[in-house]
């Protein structure tokens, strides 16, 4: 972490001469990209550090084109030589998402979304224009056949295959060619965004920004309002989906100075909305189901509950049997039930008693009639207390913490821990049990077991609604005084 922040600093300095006062982690989400935020005297800036050297420069490269273009997009001001870290404008963490859970679908939400949308199509039909799509993209230059087709292997081997459900592969993998065949040939492409959601849409004084815009290439408009409509975080209802649709056509023949064939543009859209539902299924199974991370595995209940949605309204078509049916079959309720663990209420008497703890003391006693629970060794991992910087500091303070999350295994670690606890977790809810204990032990009791305990608690919150008690018995002693 250290080298990462000197290197930001080095290259901010070479853009702007302003002391800089703070370098500060962005919480990661889905992306192995790590953002910092500069914070100087007279505003902040965006500094984003990526091993991914090709996915950089085609943000980089497509952000510089957009501007020529007059669109929403972050200016870049520098870029190291390695082309790992670059520096952005910072609009801000609010996002579109973020406004529309706040305050529910208002009225100025909506306009919210009519500016993204009016936004989209310009920087999809003017920023076609130039584009150099063969040196610039990320993957496949153009979203056709094959690339229809990845996706939809994608969906099959990151989640269908996962249920463990009969069907006939052959059959399934012809509906597929027969599928993506059809939607390759769409006759409206321009740039495609790829990722056009509301949480990728920033709003700053009222006005939109996009990022996170790096895998575009150049395919069918359709699909980067499917994204965005159909958004299942959204949840967006079908009147807003039907009125915002109908303003991006009039939007796009606006930026093409001409009209179009909406009604063919309609039923292509709803191709590109199912293609989309299961990429994002695929993406959720992925980060879910082999990443297990937590975020994506609570995602997956309202990602076919929002494939029902669609289905209810626009049937398959019928030269897709085998596709059409384990469709249906995936969006039955006690498929969707696997993926919704159990939440406590306020009957629930399960407490999980979670301790941080020093292996030079000795492990805590379960004192309430169970015996056992779980005893998870951090000793493994690499000890922050062995640098001078974190001595006097604790798993709860930000500096340990980054430390732990970039320079160790320690997010593989809990991933582990998580997948054990749960079960015990759901199995003691359903059953009504009283008690669950997990105790974490370090050297000293100070940094990782610190940290690992606070996150097994918050996990279990947020996964379960379970109480939990948390206690550090090493910190707790010296009044966290070190």
């Amino acid at each position: 972490m250290d080298h990462i922040n000197k290197d930001i600093s080095d290259l901010f300095a070479v853009y702007n001469q302003e002391p800089v006062l703070s370098i500060d982690k962005i919480p990661q989400s889905g992306s192995i990209r790590i953002y910092y935020r500069i914070r100087t005297a007279r505003g902040s800036f965006i500094a984003t550090y990526g091993i991914n050297i090709k996915e950089n420069l085609s943000f980089i490269n497509f952000s510089r084109h957009f501007k020529t273009k007059d669109c929403p997009v972050p200016a870049i001001y520098a870029v190291n030589t390695e082309g790992t870290i670059y520096i952005q404008e910072d609009f801000g963490d609010i996002s579109l998402l973020d406004r529309l859970e706040a305050s529910g679908p208002s009225d100025e939400v909506y306009n919210l979304f009519r500016k993204s949308l009016k936004a989209l199509a310009h920087l999809q039909i003017q920023g076609d224009k130039g584009m150099d799509y063969e040196n610039w993209c990320l993957t496949s230059s153009e979203f056709g056949k094959q690339a229809i087709m990845s996706d939809l292997l994608y969906f099959k081997y990151y989640f269908l295959d996962t249920l463990q459900l009969p069907y006939d592969k052959e059959k399934l993998i012809a509906d597929f060619e027969i599928f993506s065949a059809e939607l390759g040939n769409t006759e409206y492409k321009y740039f495609m965004f790829r990722d056009f959601q509301s949480r990728n849409i920033l709003i700053d004084n009222e006005e939109v920004h996009f990022i996170d815009y790096q895998g575009g290439m150049k395919g069918a408009m359709q699909y980067d309002v499917a994204s965005m409509l159909w958004q299942a975080k959204a949840e967006l209802n079908e009147a807003w989906k039907h009125g915002l649709l109908e303003y991006y056509m009039d939007c796009v023949e606006t930026e093409l100075g001409t009209t179009f064939n909406k009604k063919k543009f309609i039923q292509q859209y709803h191709g590109y909305v199912l293609i989309r539902l299961m990429q994002v299924l695929g993406a959720y199974g992925f980060r879910g189901l082999f990443e297990r991370k937590a975020h994506f595995l609570v995602s997956i209940p309202l990602g076919l509950k929002n494939l029902r949605s669609f289905l209810h309204q626009y049937p398959m078509a019928k030269n897709i049997p085998e596709f059409d049916r384990i469709l249906n079959l995936i969006v039955e309720d006690h498929i969707i039930e696997r993926f919704i663990p159990p939440r406590a209420n306020a009957e629930t008497p399960l407490v999980v008693h979670i301790n941080s703890f020093s292996y030079k003391k000795s492990i805590p006693p379960d004192t309430r009639g169970n015996g056992g629970g779980f005893v998870f060794d951090c000793r493994a991992i690499l000890n922050p207390g062995r640098l001078e910087i974190f001595k006097n500091k604790t798993g709860r303070d930000k500096e340990v913490k980054d430390f732990l999350e970039q320079q160790t295994k320690m997010p593989e670690y809990l991933n582990s821990v998580f997948d054990l606890v749960d079960i015990s977790v759901d199995d003691y809810i359903n059953r009504g049990f009283e008690s669950l204990m997990v105790n974490f032990g370090c050297t000293g009791g100070q940094h990782r077991s610190v940290y690992a305990a606070d996150s097994l608690a918050r996990h279990l919150k947020n996964k379960f609604g379970v109480t939990v008690d948390v206690h550090h018995i090493e910190q707790e002693s010296k009044d966290w005084k070190n």
